[in-house]
């Protein structure tokens, strides 16, 4: 607790004396001036002085005094109440001069006319004043000058050194303006180098150190100068200038160049600085050969030939030195023509198969129209008599003596069944238990009628062509098996004589031909 408390009593005290002490100067600091006044060439500028309270101090005279880097301490005006204003001989001698006439010692302000820039320095505003002694306020006076700026390039070759690419300088200007470079660009920039001019001004250099190459030409370096008497920095954009020997390459040959192929080109695409530069053809053979036309860096080749079978050599040289690039040709046969083998084949193999899919349509077409135009012949003769099972006995497709049985007296023969008959109904009549059929469709009319598959029509055209096949005979007739209705057939003979047919019924084969 001692401890603390022996330290709280240091602190305050040292506390205490900074207190005093800046009092001490606020009370020593009785000449109230400006610190810092600003000016241009060519114009006036006012300082201003005054001792504000001068009740405990009896003030005798006020000088004021030039104090600068070239010159020594220097009286520039002096005023004393009893023996007046005097200037005495300084730089500023004829240009300054008291603002109040009479001037008072309570505000001895003064001004300068048509400043210079050597009128820079600093301006003491000093009292003689009793009992404390002399009591001084200090002015600085800035002269500011607009500086000259400018920025240029260097022109330098390619290499392998550092050298300097691009220059900044700011001249003229107070104070010494500030040089950066904003670039992105792989160097450095120098240190600057500043120079006092007579006038008291200074001027600014700068550069920018770099090892060139080919492919610094043309890069973007700017130069940015910053100034007091500036409201934004002043930015001058450039670009480098790198000079270097010639770079070449030759394109437009694409390994295709064949027998009397026409108007293909070389172009011999080059860079270099400085330019233009000479550009100049040549074959290894030595000649060029006749079917080539040369217009600067294109070569133009009007119809390929054996000739042309060469190697190409272009060579562009400039104040640096000469560069070239090379191609060998490699001349082909003429490729064989497109065959339209193809496409005959298919316009080929394309008519046929149209030629098919229009003769189905029309086979189609055909064959519904006769269906829907022929129909049963039954039907045609005005027989309303239904088509069913029991009249599906077959004769031949028509007759040839005008009767209705074939020409070979075969008609369809049923079996004496009352049933039979009756199924029958309006078909046919029972005479002598034999039940004869008229008006019985043919084997055309089913076949038209759709009723049949294909292997029954194959069997009716069969049975149809065997009917013209018996109508040749010159002897009698065939003989039909005809039997008793009463008489009732062995199993075996029905089973070989009876055919089952698809819609249900059943033909008697015996009772056809013998």
């Amino acid at each position: 607790m001692v401890r603390d408390s022996g330290l709280c009593s240091t602190t305050g005290f040292l506390i205490l004396l900074i207190i005093l002490k800046a009092q001490a100067g606020l009370s020593a600091q009785k000449v109230r001036v400006e610190p810092e006044v600003v000016s241009y060439p060519g114009q006036t500028v006012t300082l201003r002085c005054q001792f504000p309270d001068p009740s405990q101090t009896q003030l005798t005279q006020v000088s004021w005094i030039l104090e600068s880097g070239s010159n020594p301490r220097t009286n520039i005006a002096v005023f004393h109440p009893t023996f007046g204003v005097n200037y005495p001989p300084s730089p500023v001698y004829g240009r300054v001069s008291f603002t109040a006439e009479p001037p008072t010692l309570a505000s001895p302000t003064i001004q300068i006319t048509e400043i210079q820039l050597t009128d820079e320095g600093k301006y003491i505003c000093e009292f003689a004043a009793y009992p404390s002694g002399n009591e001084q306020g200090v002015t600085s006076l800035i002269i500011l000058a607009k500086p000259v700026n400018s920025a240029r390039t260097i022109t330098v070759s390619a290499g392998s050194t550092p050298v300097s690419v691009a220059s900044c300088e700011s001249a003229n200007g107070r104070p010494p303006a500030s040089i950066t470079w904003i670039t992105a660009l792989n160097g450095n920039s120098s240190a600057p180098v500043t120079t006092d001019n007579s006038d008291n001004t200074v001027t600014v250099r700068g550069e920018y150190m770099l090892i060139p190459t080919a492919a610094d030409h043309g890069k973007d370096i700017t130069c940015e100068v910053s100034h007091r008497t500036l409201s934004r920095p002043e930015t001058f954009p450039m670009k480098l200038v790198v000079q270097y020997p010639p770079q070449v390459q030759i394109v437009g040959y694409d390994n295709n160049w064949y027998m009397g192929r026409t108007s293909v080109a070389l172009t011999c695409q080059y860079q270099g600085n400085p330019s233009p530069p000479t550009v100049n053809w040549k074959v290894s053979s030595g000649f060029l050969p006749d079917s080539v036309e040369v217009n600067h860096n294109k070569l133009t080749i009007r119809k390929v030939d054996d000739a042309v079978n060469n190697t190409f050599i272009c060579e562009v040289t400039n104040s640096l030195g000469t560069g070239k690039d090379q191609v060998t040709v490699f001349v082909r046969e003429a490729p064989m023509p497109p065959s339209n083998a193809g496409v005959v084949a298919g316009a080929v193999i394309g008519s046929f198969l149209a030629l098919l899919l229009v003769g189905a349509l029309i086979g189609v077409l055909i064959t519904r129209s006769r269906r829907q135009q022929q129909g049963y012949r039954g039907n045609s003769k005005g027989n309303s008599a239904p088509y069913d099972s029991v009249a599906r006995l077959f004769g031949s497709s028509g007759s040839k003596n005008g009767t209705g049985n074939h020409g070979n007296n075969n008609a369809p023969i049923y079996k004496g069944d009352v049933g039979l008959s009756e199924k029958a109904g309006n078909i046919g009549v029972h005479q002598g238990g034999v039940a004869l059929v008229e008006n019985t469709p043919t084997a055309q009319d089913i076949l038209l009628s759709g009723e049949l598959d294909e292997a029954e029509r194959r069997k009716f055209d069969e049975l149809e062509d065997e009917d013209e096949h018996y109508d040749q005979f010159s002897g009698s007739g065939p003989i039909l098996q005809l039997r008793p209705h009463n008489e009732e057939p062995s199993p075996a003979y029905l089973d070989d004589d009876m055919e089952s047919q698809r819609d249900g019924s059943i033909i008697s084969r015996t009772a056809v031909y013998v």
